[in-house]
């Protein structure tokens, strides 16, 4: 696929650094319930997409079954999609991927999506670290069927009804950085700006870029005694610090103290400046990542921002070894083996 020419800005109107305007990134109307955090997720990404300058048209939106898997829906609707068999999009978009390397790969799934019917595709899709931004829309419920808890419910969370949680939750940021991603970040979907950061890093990663956002359930999930209500996450997010994002195509002019900043440069030459709060975290070291997590949860608290970050990461598609041009516009004569060859692969099996 090439890369798109940008037309002339139009004087008096608002587009972005390849010259296309906010709709552009739009797409259909919601149709999820108001108030519900995934509509502000959904805003965020539109945002990202259009400040980063990314082409419509190069991205693919992947999805499950559930309320999150709605969302693709809403925005890039020039954008080519994909809705997926319950639990199954990692599959989907490992074969996108591999097909046609070029591509911007967007899956949104849920919390019952990812954790219980897709918990073994999301195993495997972080281990491999394939390119793609894989964000969990997260309230701990399912939100289609009434509200039951899904497997990232807290211990002693309630349902409306009063019923009590029982299980321990799944912790998809621990998974994802024990299996293999190269890029993991929690956020709220109440802090439009600390998601908003995290997604342009996001996109602009190479590898595995998983985001677990805690995205609360008006209808069901968003009571007292709920610990993934926005008065419960507001109260017990514990922000590793302030994120700031430098595009590759903007000039890297920022004054820190490098006591106090963290840059990590990604592999497309954009910066992520991380100001920590805490002096000893190191967003590149597993095991901090790992313990942090740990320690935030004994307390009841959401760690949120970047948590692990690999930037020099092989991926998948590097793994394999595939050719720079996508491998769906190659000529069958490049990709087919020929008699001669199949007839030497027989051979070798007598």
């Amino acid at each position: 696929m090439s890369t798109p020419v940008a037309p002339p800005p139009v004087p008096g109107k608002k587009v972005n650094h390849i010259g296309l305007e906010p709709v552009a990134y739009r797409g259909g109307k919601t149709t999820l319930c108001a108030g519900c955090g995934h509509n502000a997720i959904t805003e965020r990404i539109i945002d990202a997409c259009y400040e980063l300058g990314v082409e419509p048209t190069q991205v693919i939106k992947l999805s499950g079954i559930g309320c999150s898997s709605k969302a693709p829906a809403y925005f890039l609707a020039s954008a080519h999609g994909f809705n997926s068999v319950h639990g199954r999009m990692p599959s989907v978009a490992t074969g996108a991927v591999v097909a046609n390397r070029k591509t911007i790969a967007i899956g949104v799934s849920g919390d019952g999506d990812t954790g219980a019917i897709g918990i073994g595709q999301f195993v495997h899709l972080m281990r491999r670290n394939l390119p793609m931004v894989y964000i969990i829309e997260d309230n701990g419920c399912y939100g289609l069927t009434k509200g039951q808890f899904s497997p990232t419910a807290d211990l002693g969370s309630t349902l409306k009804t009063g019923v009590v949680n029982d299980l321990p939750p799944i912790d998809t940021c621990a998974l994802a950085i024990e299996l293999g991603a190269s890029f993991v970040a929690r956020s709220f979907s109440g802090d439009p700006k600390q998601l908003k950061a995290i997604l342009k890093a996001a996109i602009s990663h190479r590898g595995t870029s998983m985001i677990d956002v805690i995205s609360p359930c008006v209808t069901f999930n968003d009571h007292d005694g709920s610990t993934k209500s926005y008065a419960y996450v507001k109260d017990h997010d514990e922000p590793l610090g302030d994120i700031s994002f430098v595009p590759y195509f903007e000039e890297i002019d920022v004054d820190f103290d490098p006591g106090t900043t963290t840059a990590v440069t990604l592999h497309n030459g954009s910066r992520l400046l991380l100001t920590k709060l805490a002096e000893d975290y190191q967003p590149t070291d597993k095991q901090s990542a790992l313990r942090l997590l740990h320690e935030t949860a004994v307390r009841g608290e959401y760690a949120t921002g970047i948590i692990y970050v690999e930037p020099d990461k092989q991926d998948f598609l590097d793994l394999l070894g595939l050719v720079d041009e996508p491998l769906a516009f190659l000529e069958p004569s490049r990709v087919r083996p020929g008699k001669a060859a199949l007839d030497e692969i027989m051979e070798s099996f007598r």
